[in-house]
Formats: C-alpha cells, sequence, structure tokens
C-alpha cells in the first residue's frame, strides 16, 4: 500500500475474523469480503509522532473507474449512510465500518486520511479493497430469509441436485454449483460488469446494484449470449462438434471460467437446465437465496392466448408454423426478496428464466415475477406474469392439418400443463413439490376463480357426459431401459353400446425434452374391431434398432395413437411419453480422507447396450475437491463390458462434499454418478517434541 509521509503505517483488514463473521470465509479467507448491513472493523496502525489533533476519515471509491465516491461519516447519522466509529490504544486505533443495509454490492476502493485539524489530508492509504454483498442475515435487508436451514441451503449449499424426465418418471442429476469455488466471485462481478447496462453507462448501473431485482434481472440477460456479452449459448439439437454438448456439463465453475479466460466470449452450449444452475450459482454467490426449479410439462405460450397449439399433419407429424410448444419439463430459478416497487403480497420467490426464450423490455430475460401473483393470476404484474403463468396453467390443444388447409381440432387438455413443480428439499437429496406455490388444486372453485382473473377458458362440469366419445384410447408401457427391446401397449375401450370397426395409427417417435422431432422410430396403422363395452389392446413392438439412431442424446420417445371410426363425431388422440432410463456410474473413494492431502477415487460403468461403444470419456468435478477433469477410455467398450478407471487429487476444502461423475460416448450420453465425500481436517499433533542431544 502506497505512504506518503509516514504517519500511517499499516492498515490491517483482518480478513480471517471479518470474513468468518460474514460467513464468506469459504470464498476466500485472505480478501476482505462482507454482507451489507453488517458491521465489520479494521487496525489503523498510526506512528508515535503523530500530532494529537490530527483524526482518521474514510473515503470509498465504487466503480470501474471509482465514479461513485462516499465519504464515510464519523458518527451515526441516517441508516442509508456509510458510518464508522473508533477506538484507539497506544499507536493503533480500531475503526469499525457499518455499510447501510441498501448499500451497494461490489467491489470498493477504500482511502484512510490522516487529516488536519483545518482539512487537509497530511497522509493516506488509498488502494485497500474489498467486496460487498447482499445479506440474507440481516433482518432489514431487502433479501432478509430469516430461517437458517434455508440459507444454508439456498446460499451455502454448493452442491445441488437438478430434477428432469417426465412428470410420471422424474429422475435426477447432480449439480456442482461451486460458487465458493476459487475466481467465482470475481466472475459473477464480471456478469454484472460486461451487461449492457453496465457498458453503457457505468455510474448509473454501479449505483443500481443496490437493488436484487435490478441485480438479478441483469444475471437472468448475461446468463445467455443472446443480444449482449452473455455466457452461454443455447442449441437444442446435434452436432454440439465446436463447443461441449449441453447434458456434458457437471457444474457451473467450467463453463464460468471458460467464458471470463476467453475474454468473455460466448460458452458453447447450454439448454434450460444448465442455464438456470448457472444463474443459481452466480445469485447465490452474491447473496440473493436462490433455488433451482423444474417445472414438468412445461409450455411455452408465444402469442399470450394461453393455449398452446400443436399442428399435426395427416401423418401424425408435428408441423411447422407457430412457435407454440410444450416441454416435458422447464428449469428456472426463483430467488427470495422483497418487492419495495411491487404492490402488498409479492414478497416472497420470484420467478427468473434466464433460458432465451421471449423478450422482455427489449431483452431475452423473464423476471423477476412474484410466484405469488403467478398463483392469484395477477398477470399485469412485473415482469412477465403472463408468460410465466402459461407455463404452468396453459391448454394443449392437438390439432389436424387436413390436406386442404382446413384444421380439426381433436383434443383439449386443461390439466396437463404445470405438474409436479420441484425443487431440492433442504432436508437432504431429496425432491420437494412447490406445485401448490404456484396454483390451487386441480378443479377447486380457487383455481378457476384464478383461470377467470387472467383471461383463460374455463371449462364446467356439465351433464352432457353421456355425449362422450365412444371409443377411448390410451397407452401404457413398463419403465424400459435404454438399448433394450420393448413393448408398447395401445388400449382402444368401447364403452357404446354397439360394436366400433376404426382405423388405429400409432407413431413412435424420438424427440426432445422440449419436443423436437429428431426421427421415426416405428408407425403402424391397422383397422380394429372392438366389441361394445370391451377393449382391444395392440402391442408396438420397439426394437433397439428402431430408436437408437435418434434417441441417444435425450432417452425419450413419443407414442402418438389416433382412431378415427365412422359414426363417431371426432377421432380420438392420445400422447405418451417414454423416457429410457440409463444405468449410473459407479464411484468409490475408500478410506479416510484428509484436506490436502492425496486420496483416490475407483469410478466404474458397464456398457447395457448390444453394441460397442466408442470415445468413451469420463468428466470427474467436486466443489472443494477438484476442478473439473476428463479421464478417456482406450479403445472400444465391447457389450455388457466393464470398464474401470481411477483418479487421484487432493480435496482443498473441508466438509462435506460431492464427487461428481458424467460418462459420454458414442452412442450413449448423460451418464451420470455421484458420491459423497467427508473431508477432514489435517490431525496436529500437539505431543511435546523432545530432543536428545
Amino acid at each position: 500500500m502506497e505512504n506518503y509521509k509516514g504517519l500511517i503505517l499499516d492498515v490491517d483488514l483482518r480478513s480471517r475474523e471479518n470474513n468468518g463473521a460474514h460467513r464468506t470465509r469459504e470464498i476466500d479467507r485472505e480478501r476482505l469480503i462482507v454482507r451489507r448491513g453488517q458491521p465489520f472493523s479494521i487496525t489503523v496502525q498510526r506512528s508515535n509522532s503523530e500530532p494529537s489533533k490530527h483524526h482518521l476519515e474514510l473515503v470509498l471509491h465504487l466503480g470501474k473507474r471509482d465514479e461513485v465516491v462516499i465519504k464515510v461519516q464519523n458518527e451515526r447519522g441516517a441508516g442509508d449512510k456509510w458510518w464508522f466509529n473508533q477506538q484507539g490504544a497506544q499507536d493503533e486505533t480500531l475503526m469499525t465500518l457499518h455499510s447501510p443495509v441498501d448499500a451497494v454490492i461490489g467491489q470498493y476502493r477504500l482511502a484512510v486520511l490522516m487529516m488536519s485539524p483545518d482539512g487537509r489530508i497530511l497522509d493516506k492509504m488509498d488502494n485497500i479493497r474489498f467486496h460487498l454483498l447482499f445479506n440474507p442475515w440481516c433482518r432489514d435487508d431487502v433479501v432478509y430469509l430469516p430461517d437458517d436451514s434455508l440459507l444454508q441451503e439456498y446460499v451455502m449449499n454448493e452442491d445441488g441436485v437438478i430434477y428432469m424426465g417426465t412428470w410420471d418418471y422424474i429422475r435426477n442429476i447432480p449439480w456442482n454449483y461451486g460458487q465458493f469455488e476459487d475466481e467465482m466471485m470475481d466472475i459473477c462481478f464480471e456478469v454484472l460488469d460486461n451487461s449492457k447496462d453496465a457498458l453503457k453507462n457505468s455510474k448509473m448501473d454501479a449505483e443500481r446494484r443496490c437493488d436484487p431485482v435490478y441485480v438479478s434481472r441483469t444475471i437472468t440477460a448475461m446468463v445467455n449470449s443472446n443480444g449482449d456479452k452473455g455466457v452461454l449459448s443455447g442449441r437444442w439439437n446435434e452436432p454440439y462438434t465446436d463447443g461441449v454438448a449441453p447434458y456434458r456439463w457437471t457444474g457451473s465453475v467450467p463453463i464460468l471460467q471458460q467464458w471470463s479466460e476467453a475474454g468473455f466470449r460466448v460458452v458453447k452450449y447450454g439448454q434450460c437446465w444448465v442455464f438456470a444452475a448457472v444463474a443459481c450459482t452466480v445469485l447465490r454467490c452474491l447473496g440473493i437465496p436462490t433455488r433451482l426449479i423444474t417445472n414438468f410439462s412445461s409450455a411455452h405460450d408465444v402469442d399470450g392466448n394461453l393455449a398452446v397449439d400443436i399442428l399435426l399433419d395427416e401423418t401424425l407429424e408435428s408441423r411447422a408454423g407457430k412457435r407454440d410448444s410444450s416441454w416435458n419439463f422447464h428449469c428456472w430459478v426463483e430467488s427470495w426478496m422483497r418487492r419495495d416497487d411491487l404492490p402488498k403480497g409479492n414478497d416472497g420467490w420470484q420467478v427468473l428464466d434466464p433460458t432465451p426464450q421471449e423478450l422482455s423490455d427489449g431483452e431475452l430475460c423473464c423476471g423477476p415475477c412474484p410466484v405469488t401473483a403467478i398463483k392469484e393470476g395477477n398477470l399485469g404484474v412485473k415482469y412477465d406474469a403472463a408468460f410465466v403463468f402459461a407455463e404452468v396453467n396453459a391448454d394443449i390443444i392437438q390439432w389436424i392439418l387436413q390436406p386442404d388447409g382446413q384444421r380439426q381440432k381433436i383434443s383439449v387438455n386443461q390439466s396437463s400443463v404445470g405438474r409436479n413443480i420441484s425443487t431440492k428439499s433442504i432436508y437432504g437429496d431429496s425432491r420437494e413439490d412447490v406445485t401448490l406455490h404456484y396454483k390451487y388444486p386441480e378443479g377447486s372453485k380457487k383455481e378457476r376463480e384464478v383461470y377467470q382473473k387472467a383471461g383463460r377458458r374455463v371449462t364446467e362440469p356439465t351433464n352432457d357426459s353421456a355425449e362422450a366419445e365412444q371409443l377411448q384410447l390410451s397407452v401404457k408401457h413398463a419403465k424400459p431401459v435404454f438399448g433394450t427391446d420393448f413393448d408398447v401397449i395401445i388400449e382402444v375401450k368401447n364403452e357404446g353400446g354397439k360394436d366400433a370397426r376404426a382405423q388405429l395409427t400409432v407413431l413412435a417417435s424420438a424427440v426432445t425434452y422440449n419436443s423436437l422431432h429428431r426421427g421415426a422410430c416405428q408407425r403402424q396403422t391397422i383397422t380394429v374391431t372392438v366389441p361394445a363395452h370391451k377393449a382391444h389392446k395392440e402391442v408396438l413392438r420397439l426394437h433397439y434398432n428402431d430408436y437408437s439412431r435418434f434417441a441417444f442424446e435425450h432417452q425419450l420417445i413419443r407414442v402418438k395413437a389416433f382412431i378415427e371410426a365412422p359414426g363417431q363425431n371426432e377421432p380420438v388422440m392420445t400422447v405418451a411419453d417414454i423416457p429410457l432410463s440409463t444405468p449410473e456410474v459407479l464411484i468409490q473413494v475408500p478410506g479416510k480422507v484428509v484436506v490436502w492431502e492425496q486420496v483416490t477415487a475407483y469410478i466404474s460403468f458397464t456398457n447395457p447396450l448390444p453394441v460397442p461403444l466408442k470415445g468413451g470419456m469420463f468428466t470427474v468435478e467436486g466443489a472443494g475437491l477438484l476442478s473439473a477433469t476428463e479421464i478417456h477410455v482406450d479403445g472400444d467398450i465391447s457389450p455388457g463390458q466393464k470398464v474401470s478407471v481411477k483418479h487421484s487429487f487432493s480435496p482443498r476444502r473441508t466438509g462435506v462434499r460431492k464427487l461428481l461423475v458424467d460418462f459420454d460416448s458414442d452412442r450413449l450420453k448423460d451418464v451420470k454418478g455421484v458420491t459423497t465425500v467427508i473431508v477432514h481436517k489435517k490431525h496436529r499433533n500437539n505431543s511435546p517434541v523432545i530432543t536428545r542431544f
């Protein structure tokens, strides 16, 4: 630190002590990192020759070019001002700084000034730097969350679980948020520094960083690269050869590091869970309580009519046209904050969605939107309430496009969207269902009231059920494993009093989780006769060779069954999504694990497919354990062959840690494994040393 005249000898930021009190020790023990609204102390060492009437003053500088200057008051004033008090002893002064609860977050430069009685600067140290974060432990901070168990999960936990699959077959993958890993905090501030607003007017941007609404909205825009210098580019189908396939990531840290080290060049590629997980990392790091949410059967309503129109041709293939779509699942995050910019009743969890979908005030971002506003149907609330409401409430309408261009409506489903909305429990790695935070119980009076307020069509039950369609369709299946042959059973029930003769068409296709068609696996059209009050079962056998070329990435088969009979007013269609399960990677870390002492992980995987796997690769990572590391498998992996690798590393931080492994190859991808590793402190030998002469 620069020293002009020797009156100020040194400034000790007491980083270890302050960081411990401010719960930032996991980020860094050497640099000072504190939270707003909570005092912290520094020690100034002064020269013995200093005249008695001289005094110390503090000045803060903020912004890329120190655009914001704050003089720290030497007595307590209004609650919105920085102030300090001091205590002297011999040649040292203990100075305690108090930041306001709405202070701007960011990197500050602190100048300690020795002043003469007439206001001249006699000496100064002005290259003292520290970081200030949001403080969810502080009662008056707008991100205050009054439950320590929630804070331990939504701010401090670096390990996550992300839910995927379908509403009736939910699977999960582990994720390393790693918000306290080396360089993460600096990169999180780089994300803010590279936003459009920051690059346009850095002073105005810096001053607005006191507001979590502004900060979180900026982050949702910056996590995707559309229209700015954002982190991730999205891609929803192969090839991914010029980047990393979305399913290969197991944590946020390599993504953010790559973006920073490449000079803020976009990282390829992400999909919804990757965008959400990276946003979760940044928000938790900055001190905003955040959790990742999965909405199953999620609607993407482009035109705002609260309906998703699916257009099919006569072969049951989806037709291009409207951009409406229904996703098997969609991930976003919720952040906890008080909404002083909105009417009362909108505080608490806020939806933030960084996946680039629709423009929001000119930016490809979404939120923050109060979850309570979605539940109550208050669609005029900032930001993007109508879009989020549709994601969990829209109708799904299926249409057949006939050769003459006319549309024929074949099904309306008012209850399939927004199911089993999920997040990781604070009590471990189990799933917590938060659907009732977003909507009232299906079919309840309150639900219908909300729909009417939101302008969504409400279908009341009537006594006309006798006019229900004579033929009913359903699709049944077991839980097939990727690589096996399996049966799909299509059941046609005749609810009428006469025998029915009808044409049944069944199409099995491989699709992505967001309903992009990857290829037809099998099609069958037959004529069936179903006796009155009886059922007919048709079995469709799907062989590995039928789906292997198309379903190797998302392991998802969509079966559409369509039946048309003379005398029945409308054709009937049903759709079933069949996820194909994959095996887990097995991980063992034997022995006691001690920080900074080498340990070996033993990793194994057995090829379940009837064909060899080429280009096998494991990726290993874990917060506090090791950075993402790739391990290539030599040669092909034959059907049924078990491949084993080992990898040694030295854990960097103590505590309960998660070791994550991903396996990918040419024909089998997105195979995950996770194990818990308890890292112990080094044992110190306190026995006396005996020296023999």
